[in-house]
């Protein structure tokens, strides 16, 4: 965990544990709280704005006779 914390690559240190993968190593590795809030932080709001889809009166008038 201290490699990780320290920006160690994961592929780097399954090489040093002489795993085979860094899938191997991945079993090994749990973010504690503070890797966790770094990631949270990277988070930003995204720029698209969503807006609800409205099926047209036709779809609704056909899925109304199934």
């Amino acid at each position: 965990m201290h490699l990780l914390q320290a920006g160690v690559d994961i592929s780097v240190i399954a090489l040093w544990l002489g795993h085979e993968s860094p899938v191997t190593t991945h079993q090994y590795i749990e973010a504690d709280l503070v890797m966790k809030e770094r990631a949270l932080a990277r988070l930003h709001e995204p720029d698209a704005k969503f807006q609800r889809y409205r099926a047209p009166d036709t779809l609704i008038d056909f899925l109304k006779t199934l």
